[in-house]
């Protein structure tokens, strides 16, 4: 086996079809393929391979690409839908291997990063790094001292425990997470007896929503990728500041 050339691994990653660890995965179930062969872990791309996941070439683009969307409502957070819902790709300029960082259901709205970057996206969702994601909660009841109190101590959900840091909030609470559980909040609400009315993303790590309206998206800059790449928002730049100050004004 040669030495030259790029892991395979890192080729998925790079297109953005999946983080290196997932590609991994892909591999290893006979999914992916180079130049008609099937791949195994150790392999190495030249240029000029050509490299399928399940039939379909991936392109790797020169350089990738972040975007932050303000999701609506009623958009689903995946590529493709087979009941044929509006995705959070169908707001977004047609980029080859964009793809969501992690989920926001249905019915929840706010702050969803999309990239073409998969180590990014494994950066983002691994448990190790901790980003923290910050929610507006609207709910009826509004919990009172007592379920807040429960939801720091934490919620026993089937898959495990889980905790966040909450604050009361008119109409509902703040609730700010290190992990990222399936509907998450919703549930940890409910079974306090707080069900959700709605519930709006406004932080990831230190990047805020900002002024962005519903349905609206933005190319990330250096900077804004390096507030995002920060797991809380603890020491903020003057310009970080003015848009926890402006996203609190209009979202909050």
């Amino acid at each position: 086996m040669t030495d030259s050339g790029e892991r395979l691994q890192k080729v998925l990653a790079r297109a953005g079809v999946a983080s290196r660890r997932a590609a991994e995965e892909l591999i290893e179930a006979g999914r992916v393929e180079v130049n008609g062969m099937q791949a195994s872990l150790g392999v190495r791309v030249q240029p000029g391979d050509r490299v399928t996941v399940d039939g379909e070439a991936i392109t790797a683009p020169a350089q990738h690409v972040t975007y932050m969307l303000h999701k609506p409502a009623g958009f689903v957070t995946s590529a493709q839908d087979e009941l044929g819902r509006m995705t959070v790709l169908d707001a977004m300029p047609a980029v080859p291997g964009l793809h969501p960082v992690g989920r926001l259901d249905k019915d929840s709205e706010g702050l969803l990063i999309l990239t073409t970057d998969g180590d990014l996206t494994m950066r983002l969702t691994h448990p190790r790094f901790e980003h923290e994601k910050v929610y507006r909660v609207w709910c009826y009841p509004e919990p009172g001292e007592r379920e807040l109190a429960a939801l720091r101590r934490g919620i026993e959900l089937e898959e495990g425990f889980a905790r966040a840091e909450v604050e009361p909030a008119l109409g509902g609470a703040l609730a700010l997470l290190r992990e990222g559980r399936k509907r998450q909040v919703r549930r940890m609400f409910a079974e306090v007896g707080c069900p959700v009315d709605r519930l709006l993303r406004y932080r990831v790590g230190g990047l805020w929503l900002g002024d962005l309206a519903p349905g609206e998206f933005a190319q990330l800059s250096e900077q804004q990728l390096g507030w995002l790449l920060q797991p809380g928002a603890a020491q903020q730049s003057p310009e970080q500041q003015q848009q926890e100050a402006l996203t609190r004004r209009l979202w909050l």
